[in-house]
């Protein structure tokens, strides 16, 4: 079985261009780097070949060669999407496809372990050509042992080549002629002056001095050709589809509640889209429908967006026009993605910016109406006892959120929504409360003498106790729920048989 195969679309943005202008496919045709005297040929046809005309020439030279010379640009996102799209063909006939970086319309594929899926040698590669045939491109299928070999003679040999064995591929790759490859012009040139025209012919040269005189790419070509370099094949990677799916608990049929659930499943989309620097084409929106099945809706934008209003005013629009049989027990959404503008994704990613410079003056006017002592930030430290655990410094200056939780003992918790919490739940000093907890059937629980008063309920005990060391603590701690929506956080001191408030759950 080969190892290898080597697909190649001769002059591939040749062909683009020929499908956007079919009637230069009798004349010599060229790509050219840009639409001028000067501009550089990049590719030919045969016919263009044949009357001399090389990549390398100036589109004003080559016309001195073929008077009839029809040539033209071709965009390179255009080249990019076509071979993505012929990328994604060719991994249904092998997992790992690699395009090539530096020539485009030549790919590499691995050969290895499909055996018991095509038994015959020639399968294999028959499947392949027929494929990319079929997509109206003129295609060279090599199957062989090697990257250099299966290039090489896919640039001479039309249609499908399998090869036996290494020492086949070997002998046909050395008959190829240098200018069918992607060579340099001026090294090509210069080979041909020293009589040198084939792959065979540059292997008679000392690659030392083919390193000395023309530097690392020829000295690479060399032993590529001779079969010293081996390079593994780099595999593309496709992006993972951006979907998002979820199950629910009950079969849902209201559309302001659908809506809300879809909301929540179309901003991380949105978020991962941005990321790769795309917008949502299209949104599919699928629906498992109890004792119906699935039902697939599409949700498509006038032009490709970020916005989430715009998306689900769209969504919210098609969920009104459905008449469903039964509640909706899935949903599923898939994104269809295009490339995003500068412009959407500078959008996407504004968000709401903080002004250091006016925070830190509205600071100094509190300090010079109040003193320094009005403006303070809290520090946590290592304590045991809950009101040790941060204490109040004074604050020079506003900055910046920073998410640091390891450095407990200099975090700023103006700089830590964890610390935030614990400044709105722990008093600076607990608060000694006149009575006790005690239940009466008209107010529940009273914490006596508090503006909180009733209290519905009380959790707990929860033990704290230390200090032997030093002085005794024995704490029992509890949430107690007030009938205001509030949760008060006290406790009682054994030792000093006294109730305490220290803080508020917000």
């Amino acid at each position: 079985m080969v190892q290898l195969a080597c697909v190649d679309l001769p002059a591939f943005p040749l062909q683009l261009l020929l499908r956007h202008h079919p009637e230069w496919a009798s004349h010599p045709a060229a790509v050219v780097a840009e639409d001028k005297p000067q501009g550089l040929i990049l590719w030919v046809n045969e016919r263009a070949r044949q009357q001399g005309v090389l990549p390398g020439l100036r589109y004003a030279a080559a016309l001195s060669l073929a008077t009839n010379l029809r040539a033209g640009a071709v965009a390179p996102a255009a080249i990019e999407k076509t071979i993505e799209e012929l990328t994604h063909r060719l991994i249904c006939f092998s997992p790992e496809v690699e395009p090539s970086a530096e020539e485009p319309g030549v790919f590499w594929l691995n050969g290895m372990g499909l055996k018991f899926l095509y038994p015959s040698s020639n399968q294999w590669p028959r499947a392949l050509h027929a494929d990319i045939a079929a997509q109206k491109f003129q295609v060279s299928v090599v199957a062989g042992f090697t990257r250099f070999g299966t290039y090489a003679v896919a640039k001479v040999k039309k249609g499908i080549t399998v090869f036996n064995n290494p020492a086949e591929e070997r002998q046909a790759a050395h008959q190829v002629p240098l200018h069918r490859l992607d060579l340099d012009p001026d090294f090509r040139d210069t080979l041909f002056k020293l009589g040198i025209k084939t792959v065979g012919a540059l292997l008679s040269l000392p690659p030392v001095g083919l390193r000395e005189r023309f530097g690392p790419k020829a000295y690479r070509l060399h032993r590529m050709a001779a079969g010293d370099l081996w390079t593994p094949l780099h595999p593309y990677q496709p992006e993972e589809q951006v979907r998002q799916h979820r199950i629910l608990d009950d079969p849902e049929n209201d559309t302001t509640r659908l809506l809300f659930l879809i909301k929540q499943l179309l901003h991380p989309m949105l978020i991962a889209l941005a990321a790769r620097a795309q917008a949502l084409a299209a949104l599919w929106l699928s629906f498992l429908v109890d004792r119906s099945g699935w039902l697939k809706e599409p949700i498509r934008p006038a032009v490709p967006t970020l916005d989430s209003n715009q998306i689900l005013d769209l969504v919210r629009l098609r969920l009104e026009s459905m008449r469903l049989s039964a509640g909706i027990t899935e949903i599923a959404l898939e994104a269809e993605a295009r490339a995003a503008t500068a412009e959407q994704l500078r959008l996407f990613s504004e968000g709401p910016k903080r002004d250091l410079d006016a925070a830190n003056r509205a600071l100094a006017r509190l300090r010079a109406e109040f003193g320094e002592d009005a403006v303070v930030q809290a520090k946590l430290a290592n304590g045991h006892l809950p009101e040790a655990r941060f204490s109040w410094e004074p604050l020079s200056h506003v900055k910046l959120p920073r998410n640091d939780l390891n450095g407990l003992n200099d975090l700023d918790v103006l700089n830590c929504p964890v610390a935030k919490v614990l400044m709105r739940r722990i008093m600076a000093k607990p608060i000694p409360l006149p009575g006790g907890p005690r239940h009466t059937h008209e107010d529940g629980w009273l914490i006596l003498g508090h503006k909180y008063g009733s209290v519905d309920k009380l959790s707990g005990p929860y033990v704290f106790s230390g200090g032997w060391w030093n002085k005794e603590i024995q704490r029992d701690y509890y949430y107690a729920e007030t009938r205001r929506g509030a949760i008060a956080w006290v406790y009682y001191d054994r030792v000093r048989r006294r109730w305490f408030l220290q803080g508020w759950i917000e």
